[in-house]
């Protein structure tokens, strides 16, 4: 811990070395949560200064999910959004921004809790059981949904209690109110690490063509200042670039931005870095399964033309 604390002072006086004389331009990006380790690089790349370095002065908002999050958006109190893949249906619904990047790809940064003396045991004892999901229609119901008809029991092989919050769903899953919960990783090593919960299921490994999480710009910010967009996206690949080979110092600020354990945070960094995008380019199958998404959660009547849902402009060049 000492010498973690002092490589990150080293490491804040090399900021403050290697800052340009010119002032940066203030970018206002929203985070869907805080915890999750997906939108981590932002705090990352703000602390290692890596945004500064491109010119951009970066203001975090965090937000209680992804409806609040294009709501502020949409009311142009940001400029750019951190939010889950299937997020990019709004764009067809009217939300003024595009896609600009895929950030995180395969669904790792979700999975399914059981209780660690419960009475489910393999996957198999999920048919006819209840697990929670945050609210009918996100990600979390529509994975839950997958999984059932991956294992052949139609949509409804397994019941589906929608109830908000992970607080709310850690808190039903104590009391035997429902008997697995689908949602975000940071909760679920929590409960692991208290010995209340057992991971039974990782998404990553059951669909690999996925986009879990993207960067959006409203349309104002393409118009009037594209090169704000441009800078964004490089420091944010800079920034996983120095994650990889920079573990505690990322371990150390995921703790402190999630309120989660160094060892929670050290287990996220493992499981969650592989599926971060090194690129940021959309890929067709994962979008043909995102458009599919669409329709199974009720956000879209039909699948939509997806090249008009984002951009690869701004991405950096190879």
């Amino acid at each position: 811990m000492h010498r973690l604390t002092l490589r990150l002072i080293a490491l804040a006086v090399a900021i403050v070395l290697a800052a340009p004389a010119g002032a940066a331009e203030k970018l206002r990006v929203g985070k869907a949560q805080a915890q999750q380790f997906a939108f981590v690089p932002l705090d990352v790349g703000v602390a290692a200064g890596i945004f500064h370095k491109h010119g951009l002065d970066i203001e975090i908002a965090n937000f209680g999910g992804d409806a609040k999050l294009l709501q502020a958006l949409a009311a142009g109190s940001i400029d750019m959004a951190l939010g889950g893949g299937p997020t990019i249906a709004f764009v067809a619904k009217g939300t003024p921004m595009l896609g600009v990047a895929a950030i995180a790809d395969a669904p790792g940064t979700i999975m399914l809790v059981v209780k660690k003396d419960g009475p489910v045991k393999t996957e198999d004892d999920l048919k006819g059981r209840t697990v929670s999901v945050s609210t009918a229609g996100s990600l979390t119901y529509w994975l839950a949904k997958e999984l059932s008809r991956r294992h052949g029991w139609g949509n409804d092989g397994i019941k589906i209690a929608p109830l908000g919050t992970p607080v709310a769903q850690v808190a039903a899953l104590r009391t035997g109110q429902v008997d697995g919960v689908v949602t975000e990783t940071n909760t679920i090593l929590r409960l692991e690490e208290e010995g209340v919960g057992r991971i039974l299921v990782r998404f990553r490994d059951r669909i690999k063509d996925f986009h879990v999480h993207a960067a959006f710009a409203s349309r104002a910010l393409i118009a009037q200042n594209p090169d704000a967009v441009r800078n964004f996206l490089a420091a944010w690949f800079e920034t996983i670039g120095y994650m990889e080979t920079h573990k505690d110092e990322t371990v150390a600020i995921a703790a402190r931005v999630a309120g989660v354990s160094p060892s929670v945070a050290a287990r996220n960094y493992d499981e969650i870095m592989p599926i971060f995008n090194r690129t940021g380019h959309f890929e067709p199958k994962a979008l043909a399964v995102l458009a599919g998404s669409f329709v199974d959660m009720g956000l879209l009547p039909e699948k939509p033309d997806m090249s008009k849902l984002y951009t690869e402009q701004f991405l950096p060049k190879p």
